[in-house]
């Protein structure tokens, strides 16, 4: 997706990388057993919950700089064992070429990090202890003393890997979100991550599969946004450095409640619409009742925000338009799920804003709707197995009224 909100672009200049050592230590051997990168001196320790796009996108940049040995965590098999074998391939949006990372990013499943299975002796307390811990062995390991934890995955799965980043982010580390939608921070305390280490991001970058599991296609600049409370303001100003480090646009404000809201307005007007429709953004503003029904669908965003005393400061209809244009090729991640058959973000993007409305007596139909019209499409293509009843039929009636109760 494309940029939401003001603020002119820094573009960091290129940084030399720095040498990689030669010599493995202890922590390293054991590091590289796991499948973790060796967490050398003046290399921050990064965990990347999540192996999608986004994921891949932050991990190859972030481990590029030289300065951060990056561990990607998920689901996806495929994804793993390829960044494993390979690295990241990266293709940047505007013919920007292409480029590979391999030293410094690894890949392991999800339950190589969850804590599940034996737990036999308890951790080391060699010099990889203060870094990186080791329980079990193969599947059954989990990685701790992490400085930064990235948490990418789709927001349905937030609940089930909040307890690992909990387990994983170091006694003075983060937990950043740069998820889709609301409830992101509340779903990481429910799962034991400390209120005061989680980090709540907004970005506006994006991404998007490549032709493998192990490539990602850029989507081009957007900007992203931190949460700092003055009490941890220094270590979020660290995250922030290191990402515009690895290229990210990134600033650091003491609430980000109000480029959240207007993301979200953007995701509820176009992203259900597109898996509807089976149309890429910018096919949305060739249909009148498409561009009403957006239209309508970020009015509603807002009248919720400011029923919560937030002041979006913007035209959101026009914002929504702005952003379908400047993003008209990309496909919406709503839309990639749906045409895979996998869950949607649909209830922490437009039932969000339905729950919030019911709460603060906000009526929301249009949201209410697109929910629940997307809630039937995702049942329908995981009840045919995916993508090939995720198409025409279920489409054909969505082209026929977008707009009826």
């Amino acid at each position: 997706m494309g940029r939401v909100g003001g603020g002119a672009r820094r573009r960091p200049g290129r940084r030399r990388r720095r040498p990689q050592r030669t010599v493995l230590s202890t922590a390293t051997e054991m590091a590289m057993d796991l499948g973790a990168p060796a967490p050398e001196a003046g290399r921050a320790r990064v965990l990347i919950l999540g192996t999608g796009a986004m994921a891949k996108l932050f991990g190859a940049r972030l481990a590029r700089t030289g300065r951060a040995a990056v561990l990607l965590a998920g689901a996806w098999r495929a994804a793993v064992d390829a960044i494993a074998a390979r690295g990241i391939t990266v293709e940047e949006a505007d013919g920007g070429g292409r480029w590979t990372v391999v030293d410094g990013v690894r890949a392991v499943g999800l339950d190589a990090v969850s804590g599940e299975g034996p737990h036999p002796p308890a951790p080391s307390s060699s010099a990889a202890g203060e870094g990186v811990r080791r329980r079990g062995g193969g599947d059954g390991a989990l990685m701790a003393g992490f400085d930064l934890v990235v948490v990418l995955v789709k927001a349905h799965r937030t609940a089930a890997v909040a307890p690992v980043a909990a387990r994983a982010v170091s006694a003075g580390g983060l937990v950043v979100t740069l998820q889709n939608g609301l409830g992101q921070r509340e779903a990481l305390a429910a799962g034991g991550v400390p209120a005061d280490r989680i980090v709540v991001g907004v970005t506006a970058a994006g991404a998007s599969a490549g032709d493998a599991p192990d490539r990602v296609r850029a989507g081009g600049p957007g900007w992203t946004v931190l949460a700092a409370p003055p009490a941890r303001r220094p270590a979020v100003e660290r995250a922030a450095e290191l990402l515009r480090q690895a290229g990210f646009d990134v600033a650091v404000e003491a609430d980000v409640s109000v480029p959240l809201w207007r993301k979200l307005a953007v995701n509820c007007a176009i992203n259900p619409l597109t898996a509807l429709l089976g149309v890429p953004n910018g096919a949305l503003l060739a249909r009148p009742d498409a561009r009403a029904t957006m239209a309508a669908a970020a009015r509603e965003v807002g009248h919720v925000a400011a029923a919560l005393g937030i002041d979006l400061g913007v035209d959101l209809e026009a914002l929504a338009v702005e952003v379908a244009r400047r993003t008209a090729t990309n496909r919406s991640s709503m839309l990639q799920d749906v045409a895979r058959g996998a869950p949607t973000e649909i209830d922490a993007i437009n039932g969000a804003v339905v729950r919030h409305g019911r709460r603060l007596g906000v009526p929301t139909p249009v949201n209410a709707d697109l929910w629940r019209r997307v809630r039937a499409l995702e049942r329908a293509g995981r009840g045919a197995a995916g993508a090939r009843v995720a198409g025409g039929a279920r489409r054909g009636a969505a082209r026929k009224s977008l707009t009826a109760g």
